[in-house]
């Protein structure tokens, strides 16, 4: 693909360039690249509800960049700005997200047209069951070889609401629950789901400060504590990185951006009395002790040590990326900086640690609530008691041997048994370090590689292509 003449690239142009750049530091073969490249099938489907005595028509997309591995797993969106272009984007960027982070899935992603805000929750569930019935039928839903997620405008509900509706086109199946994840955890979800991408964000910036050499390309100093963050983005994401990066790593929000505008304080805000703000005035607007400005685009030129892009794609461009002044962005969304202003960014010396490792969070721990589906068990519960037993013992020893006793606080921090939300967490992390390790050891150590994007996307494409020659599909 030669390079763009234009400024107004398409998502999945950005994203094939984003791959032609690290196919070439690879001397890939074409042939192979092609194969890897391409979205293997994409469904468009059309179908009338009826909301308030009236026939409406929906549309809605499910694409399946890969099938390398099975199930293909990728969320769905509800947007009045969804299209077929983005889906396909979305897609491969999961493809080769799920490809760096050793998950055994292929990429896949959904869309349906639509605002939310304008249905009743009653409505917005006869639509999604009926989305959900044009998606099976067409299979491009199921436990064993499609897998929904939630993504913007979706959540729990639409997945119970899919998991509901699987169930009884398929009542035999005794692993119906696994036809989607991010369900509650009532109806076979998995405990720390919902935080799950934000957590992984704040454990993918935890591992970047673990990196001395990668800390002092982007002229920071060591620690998160006390770093200064702009976040654009306040919903699931965005919110839970934000408030775990302040309470567990001591740093500093200085500016959260939303669609309405940028809300400013130098000394930091405060995101749990935030978040209670915007429930009750569905605005952040008046938020005491802070600044409000409607310009939220403009936010991302603010000065800061580390901003995190946690809304939608294309947010940064060649027409901003020169103002940018944070020496470290942290791609939550997806594709929240276009291939044009990627480069712009890196001549500028600003370290990107890209949507593929910093937003896989969700992917990873959906993985982890598909196995728990599979396998009909809540993790933690054949273990957790007896590890609570041994613990108990130990501290029985330690007592002995010291002829002292242990506070009764420490007692119950080392004799409880590790909870399935512990276990996942654990998951989680172990997964976010190992993937940030992969990056930077290739990027440090390949001269053709420049920045850890292409260095992610080359170790995808090369374990996508290993798998392709290993069963031999070409």
């Amino acid at each position: 693909m030669s390079e763009p003449t234009s400024n107004e690239l398409s998502f999945s142009q950005n994203v094939n360039f984003l791959v032609d750049r690290a196919i070439a530091a690879m001397d890939l073969e074409q042939d192979t690249a092609a194969a890897i490249k391409a979205c293997a099938s994409i469904i468009q489907v059309t179908f009338p509800v009826k909301i308030r005595d009236k026939i409406q028509m929906f549309t809605g997309w499910r694409a399946v960049h890969s099938t390398h591995r099975l199930p293909a797993k990728g969320g769905i969106r509800y947007a009045p700005y969804a299209n077929q272009d983005e889906v396909e984007a979305l897609a491969a960027l999961m493809s080769y997200k799920c490809a760096l982070m050793d998950i055994p899935f292929g990429g896949s992603k959904g869309a349906l047209l639509i605002d939310p805000s304008n249905y009743t929750r009653d409505e917005m569930q006869k639509i999604t069951r009926r989305f959900t019935m044009e998606l099976v039928r067409k299979g491009f839903l199921s436990p064993s070889t499609n897998v929904p997620a939630p993504d913007v405008g979706t959540g729990q509900r639409e997945m119970a609401w899919m998991a509901d509706t699987y169930k009884h086109l398929f009542p035999e199946d005794i692993n119906y629950q696994a036809c989607v994840t991010g369900k509650p955890v009532q109806h076979g979800g998995i405990r720390g789901r919902t935080e799950a991408t934000g957590r992984g964000v704040q454990y993918s910036i935890q591992e970047f400060f673990r990196h001395p050499e990668d800390v002092k390309r982007a002229g920071l100093t060591q620690g998160i504590g006390g770093k200064r963050i702009v976040i654009q983005g306040f919903g699931n994401v965005g919110y839970h990185a934000a408030r775990l990066l302040t309470i567990e790593d001591d740093a500093k929000i200085t500016a959260v951006i939303k669609s309405e505008g940028v809300l400013i304080d130098e000394n930091g805000l405060d995101i749990d009395v935030l978040h209670e703000h915007i429930l009750e005035h569905k605005t952040m607007k008046g938020f005491p002790n802070a600044h409000f400005d409607e310009d939220g685009l403009k936010a991302l030129e603010l000065e800061c040590d580390i901003l995190i892009p946690a809304a939608l794609e294309a947010q940064i461009t060649c027409e901003n990326a020169d103002r940018i002044k944070a020496r470290l962005i942290v791609e939550a969304a997806n594709g929240p900086v276009t291939y044009e202003a990627d480069k712009v960014l890196n001549e500028k010396g600003i370290v990107i640690i890209p949507d593929i490792y910093a937003n896989a969070g969700g992917v990873t721990v959906s993985y982890f609530e598909w196995i728990r589906n599979l396998s009909h068990i809540r993790f933690g519960r054949m273990q957790s008691r007896h590890e609570e037993m041994r613990s108990r013992e130990f501290a029985q020893l330690l007592e002995e041997l010291s002829g002292k006793s242990i506070s009764e606080d420490i007692r119950k921090k080392v004799i409880r048994g590790a909870t399935e939300e512990d276990l996942v967490n654990s998951g989680l992390d172990d997964t976010m370090r190992l993937g940030y390790q992969q990056l930077s050891q290739l990027f440090n150590s390949n001269d053709k590689i420049k920045d850890l994007r292409t260095a992610g996307y080359v170790i995808a494409i090369d374990k996508i292509s290993r798998t392709y020659l290993d069963i031999g599909i070409y």
